[in-house]
């Protein structure tokens, strides 16, 4: 509780102001003061739940996770919005999540940490609505510009939002398809959505950047300023954009660009070629990134050989400080993966002042 404390006395005093993109659209400023801004932040869960998942019951470790955020030198947490919380039906929203959401930007400005809110989240296949994945192609396009009409009317006040994130990882097909989802699940979720089930003579790109405009419009009938971007699957060796969202093609179409990219030690090329694919203009976040098939010291060499291009870098965390794992290790129940994590968090507080000033 002390470093939530000293967490909101710190910022108290220190009015938040809005990010924008800078002049020559490679980076952020503070739209105010001009002063620039760095995202080093991370993916927000508690324990392997996503935030909706326990905001209700357990406010108090939202507020205390975020004052760890903080205090671990966190100025973004990336926020993950699933359907089934936000939307009762196709046109109607959930009333009590905008109020839980509102308390969160609250909890935001408070802090200090910044919001990434990626909306539409479907990950775990029994919540999502049955009524969601029935719908066709207009109509589920309809009921997610309500869904982001709705948010963005929640949080246009502000400036504690960094960015609107359409949709996790999305796919535009290039055939017809079967569901809406990928059907692949990691670790309990199904991170991977398609926007269409059917291109009807459409090229993958069109459909793409018809999508993102359609939202954005929705977005932009509440909210004029906020910045929007979409959580794109990176380019990988083999397969090249397999997502069908191609960075030099939706560019004009977003403020940002954000790439998950995790280094590979047996690739080590691939994540810089990913990266370098994004460098058509606009800033580009790497928001998802973590030692997840490589060396700590990989990933270090990697991000710092990024600031080329990039000028925002999000990992992940899920409740837990390196000081926690701490105490974890003695009392004698540390788990190799509960290292990994505390050996990942330790390199994101040394690395992060390196980051977040030039």
């Amino acid at each position: 509780m002390l470093c939530m404390a000293l967490a909101c006395a710190f910022t108290a005093a220190i009015p938040m102001e809005r990010v924008a993109v800078t002049p020559d659209g490679k980076g952020f400023v503070l739209a105010d003061s001009r002063a620039p801004f760095r995202p080093w932040g991370v993916n927000y869960g508690h324990g392997g739940k996503l935030i909706e998942d326990f905001w209700d019951a357990d406010w108090a470790t939202v507020a205390e996770d975020f004052a760890k955020l903080k205090a671990l030198g966190a100025n973004v947490a990336r926020v993950h919005l699933q359907v089934g919380r936000f939307m009762d039906a196709a046109d109607q929203p959930h009333a009590h999540a905008l109020w839980q959401l509102g308390r969160l930007l609250d909890l935001a400005e408070q802090t200090g940490v910044r919001l990434d809110l990626t909306g539409l989240a479907c990950y775990r296949p029994a919540d999502t609505p049955a009524w969601y994945d029935a719908l066709d192609e207009p109509a589920r396009w309809a009921a997610q510009a309500t869904f982001w009409r709705a948010v963005a009317g929640r949080c246009a006040a502000s400036p504690a939002v960094f960015c609107y994130d359409l949709i996790n990882e999305p796919i535009s097909p290039a055939e017809k398809r079967a569901r809406w989802s990928s059907g692949q699940l990691f670790g309990g979720y199904d991170f991977v959505q398609f926007i269409a089930r059917d291109p009807a003579g459409r090229t993958r790109g069109a459909i793409a950047t018809a999508w993102i405009d359609r939202l954005t419009a929705a977005i932009r009938n509440k909210d004029a300023r906020t910045l929007i971007t979409v959580g794109m699957l990176p380019w990988t060796t083999g397969w090249g954009h397999l997502s069908g969202f191609v960075p030099a093609e939706i560019a004009p179409h977003v403020d940002s660009l954000s790439v998950h990219l995790y280094p590979k030690s047996k690739d080590p090329a691939e994540a810089p070629r990913g990266l370098q694919e994004c460098a058509v203009g606009k800033p580009v976040v790497i928001e998802e990134t973590f030692p997840l098939s490589c060396t700590g010291e990989e990933l270090a060499a990697f991000l710092r050989a990024s600031r080329d291009t990039a000028c925002g870098w999000l990992w992940h965390f899920d409740g837990r400080t390196p000081g926690d794992y701490d105490a974890e290790e003695r009392a004698r129940k540390l788990t190799m993966n509960d290292a990994i994590w505390r050996a990942a968090l330790r390199l994101f507080v040394v690395l992060g002042p390196e980051f977040m000033v030039k």
